[in-house]
């Protein structure tokens, strides 16, 4: 019989009380109570569909803002090449508005849909460090990245954002801070990837999954240094990701796929599938709650895509109290 350390990886935890924001199917001992406790969910998530992208791209694009409240910017188009096309949405539409002064893809980008960055991709040059400000109306060029790159991660505000990760090439691990004038090199990642995911602030982030792999390799970032944490239950790359560095979500990727995961600041679990698989798409969110996933390519089946879905939040959970009965 299979022991629940063979099954999980983990033995069960002891601790004093439960834990603040356990995840379905974790299991723990409460030495104050002597119970042996459990986390079970009522129901999972789920992704409605919402209005498409008014232009069809892929190849991993910038993303920021909030699920009712976003902005996506540069891609590739097909046909067509890079583009620096940039569109809004309110939560309900989406509105083509200025384009990025530089076509690419593989850039990424932070902030809100009125101030946001974007930073690095392949522009018609190659791998680029170009970086550009958006104030609402028009892109900005701005001081560029110190180490050009390309399908990098990032998070964070226009005037403090963090790059992570991206293929220079090859795969690094190379991560800068955004002051909101200069970018400064600052303590790598402890795996070098590129085509992985990103959330949270400046001086707290986290970097996932991505690419040499796929991989399902977490870490934390503290304002200082990263941090491995808890894998993902799906090695990807190239997923839709946002949220917060204890509250962040990963869905789709490649191989092509319409998995979801959400974070807690601990563990990844499982929730419902994108309608739409696809790798290469662009996300963003608040929380992992309210999600927003748009585009990508769904290779073998429709393509490229501007296919939106919002995440209406994961079900409720419930801690369950073993008992010998």
């Amino acid at each position: 019989m299979a022991t629940y350390k063979e099954i999980k990886g983990t033995n069960i935890e002891v601790l004093a009380s439960d834990p603040s924001n356990p995840v379905e199917g974790q299991v723990w001992f409460n030495s104050t109570s002597n119970v042996l406790k459990g986390q079970s969910a009522t129901a999972a998530g789920s992704w409605a569909t919402s209005n498409a992208m008014n232009t069809a791209r892929a190849y991993n694009f910038g993303t920021s803002g909030i699920q009712t409240a976003a902005l996506n910017f540069g891609g590739n188009l097909d046909p067509g090449g890079r583009t620096g096309k940039t569109e809004s949405y309110n939560g309900t539409n989406w509105t083509e508005v200025n384009d990025l002064n530089t076509s690419r893809y593989g850039n990424d980008g932070a902030g809100t849909y009125t101030a946001a960055i974007s930073m690095g991709g392949n522009t018609p040059g190659g791998i680029s460090n170009v970086t550009e400000t958006w104030n609402g109306t028009n892109w900005t060029a701005v001081n560029t990245l110190n180490t050009s790159r390309s399908r990098l991660a990032a998070a964070g505000t226009v005037t403090a954002a963090i790059a992570m990760g991206g293929n220079a090439p090859p795969a690094t691990a190379d991560t800068e801070l955004w002051n909101g004038t200069n970018w400064t090199e600052v303590n790598n990642l402890n795996t070098a990837r590129s085509q992985l995911g990103g959330a949270g602030t400046s001086t707290a982030a986290l970097g996932f999954m991505g690419s040499p792999g796929p991989t399902a390799a977490t870490e934390l970032w503290n304002g200082t240094n990263w941090t491995e944490v808890n894998d993902a239950n799906t090695a990807r790359l190239a997923m839709a990701s946002g949220g917060t560095s204890t509250s962040a979500f990963a869905a789709g990727g490649e191989p092509k796929t319409g998995k979801t995961e959400l974070y807690n600041g601990t563990n990844w679990s499982e929730d419902a599938d994108l309608n739409v698989a696809r790798q290469t798409l662009g996300g963003t969110a608040a929380t992992n709650t309210a999600a927003l996933a748009c585009g990508g390519d769904s290779p073998g089946g429709i393509g490229y895509t501007g296919a939106t879905e919002e995440f209406t939040g994961p079900g409720a959970g419930v801690t369950r109290t073993f008992t010998d009965s």
